[in-house]
């Protein structure tokens, strides 16, 4: 075993206290932040057995990283695990020379152990070679701008891991040994200083931000107070979210992923994350100066659909749409969002009830003209319409055809009288007293209406339902008409005749509820299911969230004709959706791009054609 002189030993406490204070100086602004930024309303850390799965699951066993880039996720995951393994090295290696080795190469336990951390030492060599290959010469596109820094590091995390592979052959006690030795030591304490200045800042954060998350996908979390405008200056920013936006590793998968980026529009969710970093390098939490307008901007703000990829995505934990809501909120909710057509509708939202602007009058017409019953109490089902059911074509047709499915399975149901948009628009877009009004009055008729259960065809309304209302109260249990039906499978017609169909899946539906298989299940009854590129939980999106819908793209190439094209390069004869948006949004790719495109069905549309044709093969 190595033995130092007292020289060496107080030079190496020296170099040890400097390297953890070259840590502390710039780490320091981060903890300062993070006591300076308020606390997140409503974070609860039960349950906590779900907290320990998902750190387990994300953080020690590296699955969400692996899973999404399978080959780059994997040797991240191997530079992980073989930190992990060199912990109780590193702590045996400092502690041999201040005289208190736990153990040695000659011990059993030290025999096996030096074997096993030298094989991870193998594989985190071979490992960080490949991500800097992949990094500096391969460099895809949404990694960003080369960063010299990510270069350094690279190269120290290689000179850790040579540098204890030659202890393999290199006797302690032989020439070299000691040299060796200080070459391992000083690119530990070189690495140590060089973390917070760089994006691996996120090995000390990313398992806590994995840990203490929100804990349900896209949580909004709650405004508090008459002063609380949403994310406008440093003065609103909650701890959770300083925590994300320091945990950000740069990997730019939420930037793979994003639909607004992948056609041309400003808006980059990594930027987002970064931006709100630089904000808090600059002018620190609780600083009066907008977020909007320093490091963020605002058009790109508003060019998200929410659609959730970005955040389900990111492996460090990072949630994405809770922190673009709130610049939203911050820059509505203050005046400082200025767009004519987001005014008009919010107008709507406010003086019709609905986000398209019509009289009640027109889904009156529409409820008498398909004979829908008027729930009155003693129905199983409401049938919750939607400013999509009430008032568009596509989506009147998904509701006629679902109350076809519905009369035919025998489920009592019945339409309210009077029923205002969900509010989801004005949530998603940033407007909490429009969405505040929406949420009351219509948890008031719902109470007044003794609803028990509520069924509808939009993922949109399901998720605004079931999550976004509970700030101002409890609404009955509600599902997807795909859930529905999917219950519903055995009593539906099977004459599956081989005609394929492609599913596209809705984002809200999707991402944001986790169903995937109910309306594959469904539309499987009748034809075959095939699947886009991009589908399950990578689907890319429709275009409509986030209140886009209504506003639209002023840039690049629009979203739904990106998705539109993908649909339609299968080769299947008929698309199918399961939410009303998305079904508008793809009525008007499909006219642009083809002369004569798929169908577009919606799955209750598919289900009723088939009850069509068992109806009239009995009649034959």
């Amino acid at each position: 075993m190595l033995t130092f002189s007292p020289f060496e030993v107080g030079l190496l406490i020296v170099l040890i206290c400097a390297s953890i204070y070259g840590f502390w100086l710039p780490f320091d602004k981060v903890w300062r932040n993070l006591l300076r930024a308020k606390k997140d309303p409503g974070f609860e850390l039960r349950p906590i057995g779900k907290r320990v799965w998902k750190f387990l699951w994300e953080v020690m066993l590296q699955a969400k990283v692996i899973r999404e880039r399978p080959l780059p996720g994997l040797a991240h995951a191997f530079v992980f695990w073989g930190f992990c393994a060199f912990a109780l090295v590193t702590l045996n290696h400092f502690a041999m020379a201040l005289g208190g080795a736990f153990f040695s190469r000659e011990s059993p336990f030290g025999q096996f152990y030096f074997f096993f951390a030298g094989l991870f030492a193998v594989t985190v060599a071979v490992s960080i070679t490949a991500l800097a290959i992949r990094r500096f010469l391969v460099r895809p596109i949404w990694l960003g701008e080369l960063s010299i820094e990510s270069g350094i590091i690279a190269f120290l995390i290689f000179v850790l891991m040579i540098t204890y592979l030659g202890t393999f052959w290199i006797h302690e006690n032989g020439a070299g040994a000691k040299a060796l030795w200080w070459a391992h030591t000083l690119t530990i304490l070189v690495f140590l200083p060089l973390i917070p200045y760089t994006k691996h800042l996120h090995l000390a954060l990313s398992p806590i931000t994995i840990f203490l998350s929100r804990g349900h996908f896209s949580d909004i979390p709650p405004l508090v107070g008459d002063e609380d405008f949403g994310l406008d200056t440093g003065k609103d920013i909650t701890q959770l979210e300083t925590l994300q936006v320091y945990s950000c590793v740069e990997c730019g998968r939420c930037t793979q992923h994003c639909p607004a980026y992948n056609t041309g529009k400003v808006l980059n969710p990594k930027e987002i994350a970064l931006g709100v970093r630089g904000y808090l390098n600059e002018f620190g939490a609780g600083s009066e100066k907008p977020f909007i307008g320093t490091h963020i901007s605002q058009e790109a703000v508003f060019q998200c659909t929410t659609c959730g990829a970005c955040e389900y995505q990111c492996p460090v934990g990072i949630q994405h749409l809770p922190i673009i809501v709130g610049l939203r909120r911050g820059a509505v909710n203050t005046g400082k969002w200025e767009d004519d057509t987001g005014t008009k509708l919010f107008l709507n939202l406010e003086r019709n009830g609905n986000a398209l602007g019509f009289s009640s009058a027109e889904r009156d017409k529409f409820i008498q003209k398909q004979q829908l019953p008027v729930y009155d109490g003693t129905q199983e089902y409401c049938l919750w319409l939607g400013c999509m059911g009430s008032y568009d074509p596509r989506g009147r047709e998904i509701i006629a055809a679902f109350s076809r499915v519905m009369r035919y399975l025998g489920a009592s149901f019945g339409v309210l009288r009077k029923e205002h948009c969900t509010g989801d628009p004005a949530r998603r877009l940033g407007n909490d007293l429009v969405f505040s009004q929406l949420a009351e009055n219509n948890l008031e008729t719902l109470k007044q209406s003794n609803v028990q259960r509520i069924v509808s065809i939009c993922p949109h309304c399901v998720r605004t339902i079931s999550t976004d209302w509970r700030e101002y109260g409890q609404a009955p249990p509600i599902e997807h008409h795909s859930e529905f039906l999917a219950r519903y499978g055995d009593k539906l017609p099977n004459d599956n005749s081989g005609e394929k169909i492609v599913y596209h899946d809705p984002c809200y539906l999707g991402r944001y509820r986790g169903v995937y298989d109910e309306p594959r299940a469904v539309i499987g009854r009748s034809a075959t299911v095939i699947d886009p590129p991009r589908a399950r939980e990578r689907s890319f999106c429709c275009g409509a969230g986030g209140g886009l819908a209504f506003l639209g793209e002023e840039k690049g190439k629009r979203v739904n004709v990106e998705r539109a094209e993908e649909l339609v390069h299968t080769g299947a004869r008929i698309i199918g959706a399961a939410c009303p948006f998305c079904n508008t949004m793809f009525r008007d790719a499909l006219a642009a791009i083809s002369p004569m495109p798929p169908q577009l069905l919606d799955i209750a549309q598919i289900t009723a054609a088939a009850i069509d044709r068992m109806s009239h093969s009995n009649t034959i």
